[in-house]
């Protein structure tokens, strides 16, 4: 995005400890807002594009209805969701096995640390995929001895993060009632969310092989929302590798068309088909919804928001 002449910000995840086990969904959506602000002063500019991926994109959903509710729904050029899950009707198997008790002995478990261990969280979502996830590595590391191949994305996948202990109950709460899909069923900064009031153009994401958000349910997170022009891509791979691909990749896919269709399997009897990734069809989405070129900075920050450190920032050292 940078080469296409975006000026690109990112939120840094600070993996948070017991301390923090107050954090909700409110105190992430208003850091989401303060990064809004914070971006508009040093662009210089009254609106910015905001991409949200997983229960990032369930905040960041959360927050444009809450502008929209407030009368600042403008803020937000346009709505990037990558395999997010808005509503969770047949969301899969992780929810499939969410029951009332289910959920509150989870709630009670993270409550009791003030956290969701992220190592607990990586074997569930292991499970979900045992052949390829658990036994694989079971059969060539232990029982046949062999070093596991280097893999950057399987590295990074492996760095677990901590998630507080109320926003876990909030997501686990907001998943359990599917509370996004009834308007004023769940709120953010004290007001009501009703999706299918944010305005903005969306690009919303799926993966084809996503085990953990699959495609068909992130199809109907761009029907919830009020988009009057939005576009829906299923990308090849799962739920990392489906984002992780990089353009030039010689086996990578992706299907796009309007999610006008009320049913998944219409959409994808109906999309088009490139191959590729999805990446350049999203820059070339983005300059036509951004304003003119104008010429890079010639420094970092601004005078009330000088930089801190070197990026990717601090965070990513904390443990």
């Amino acid at each position: 995005l940078l080469q296409q002449g975006q000026q690109v910000f990112a939120i840094s995840w600070r993996n948070p400890h017991a301390r923090h086990r107050d954090w909700d969904a409110d105190t992430y959506g208003a850091a989401i807002v303060e990064a809004l602000d914070t971006v508009q002063c040093i662009a210089g500019t009254d609106s910015a594009h905001v991409l949200g991926t997983c229960s990032g994109g369930i905040l960041a959903a959360m927050v444009a209805a809450h502008l929209t509710e407030i009368g600042e729904g403008d803020r937000i050029a346009g709505l990037t969701l990558a395999v997010t899950v808005l509503d969770q009707t047949q969301a899969g198997t992780a929810a499939a096995v969410m029951s009332e008790r289910a959920a509150a002995a989870a709630i009670r478990d993270s409550a009791a640390r003030g956290y969701l261990d992220g190592r607990t969280l990586a074997e569930m979502f292991a499970w979900l995929r045992p052949s390829d996830l658990v036994w694989r590595y079971w059969v060539n590391n232990y029982v046949q001895g062999r070093a596991p191949a280097a893999f950057d994305v399987l590295f990074w996948n492996s760095d677990t993060t901590r998630m507080t202990a109320a926003l876990h109950r909030d997501l686990v709460l907001l998943g359990l009632r599917n509370a996004l899909t009834a308007p004023g069923a769940a709120t953010m900064l004290g007001t009501p969310v009703d999706l299918s009031t944010v305005t903005a153009d969306a690009y919303v994401v799926g993966g084809s092989a996503d085990h953990l958000c699959p495609w068909q349910s992130t199809y109907r997170s761009a029907r919830l929302l009020g988009s009057k022009d939005s576009r829906f891509v299923l990308s090849s791979n799962g739920h990392i590798a489906s984002l992780v691909n990089p353009p030039g990749n010689p086996r990578a896919s992706f299907r796009f068309g309007q999610p006008v269709p009320e049913t998944p399997d219409e959409w994808l009897a109906a999309a088009e088909t490139t191959s590729d990734s999805w990446w350049p069809d999203y820059a070339r989405w983005l300059a036509e919804r951004s304003g003119p070129d104008v010429d890079a900075p010639h420094s970092l920050g601004a005078r009330q928001f000088p930089p801190l450190a070197p990026a990717p920032g601090t965070y990513v050292h904390h443990s």
